[in-house]
């Protein structure tokens, strides 16, 4: 990010985002289901095993993974956003297993040293402000042997599902006054098993997943990226309502390579990396 990045505002606008978002972030999971269950593929979580979700949002990956860590392991669901946390708590079952919620920025955890087997992410290191930092704060509070699994966005260029919102909001809106960093950023093995390497983790492995998401309408796929994007539907909330129908209006001219059938099939590629703690 440029030296004139206020980490602090950004920060303050994504905490507001997903908090606008709980509910609808958690009633869209189904479209990203095969990618979660990728992810905890790649994590193999065990029995007895304590592992640490950041990013946790509703606690969609902490949830899932919490009943193979049982009888006596535990997952932490951490998050910014103490309203995704609040929903999740709410919606979480007994047979979910023992999941524990705490508010918490990634790049600054209030937890000791290596007391953790693993650590997920789910779509969420690109989102944070310096995930060095993040990182950093992952590979201290992992014991020796320890291993992180997580999931980011493609390159620029393979993910429809989030571009052409992005499109349209770049035809129709100037610039954003608080500076975001591009969500592609990690798609890249090679950019991501660097930011991996300079934190002190080894032996990466990184596997491409994509999926398709399919919507009846333009208004159902504009309601989907809005589900998705914290901050920037925050800052789109923030618009006067005839700006907000516009951009809703104008979603279907993005789209119009898309249309399959009556509605639309639009496409998104993922990487999903593991590393472990020496």
């Amino acid at each position: 990010m440029g030296t004139d990045f206020d980490a602090a505002r950004f920060k303050a606008m994504e905490r507001a985002g997903f908090n606008r978002i709980a509910r609808q972030y958690d009633e869209a999971a189904h479209l990203r289901a095969s990618l979660q269950d990728a992810l905890i593929a790649a994590a193999a979580p065990a029995p007895g095993e304590r592992w640490l979700d950041l990013a946790s949002g509703p606690a969609l990956l902490a949830r899932a993974m919490a009943p193979r860590l049982a009888p006596d392991g535990f997952m932490l669901a951490t998050d910014i956003a103490d309203g995704m946390l609040a929903h999740a708590r709410a919606r979480l079952t007994r047979d979910e297993g023992a999941v524990l919620f705490a508010a918490a920025d990634a790049e600054q955890l209030c937890l000791p040293d290596a007391c953790f087997d693993g650590v997920s992410i789910g779509l969420g290191l690109f989102v944070f402000p310096h995930p060095g930092q993040a990182l950093a704060e992952i590979h201290r509070v992992l014991r020796p042997g320890g291993r992180i699994a997580l999931s980011v966005w493609g390159p620029a260029g393979s993910v429809p599902l989030i571009e052409r919102a992005q499109q349209c909001i770049a035809r129709l809106l100037p610039q954003p006054r608080v500076a975001r960093p591009s969500v592609f950023r990690f798609g890249d093995p090679a950019v991501l098993g660097a930011l991996l390497a300079s934190a002190g983790f080894s032996g990466p492995t990184f596997a491409p997943h994509a999926f398709g998401c399919d919507f009846a309408d333009a208004g159902a796929y504009w309601d989907a990226f809005l589900a998705l994007a914290g901050g920037a539907t925050e800052a789109l909330s923030r618009l006067p309502p005839e700006r907000q129908a516009a951009l809703r209006a104008a979603v279907a001219d993005d789209l119009a390579d898309l249309q399959h059938g009556t509605g639309y099939r639009v496409d998104a590629a993922t990487l999903i990396a593991t590393a472990r703690r020496t």
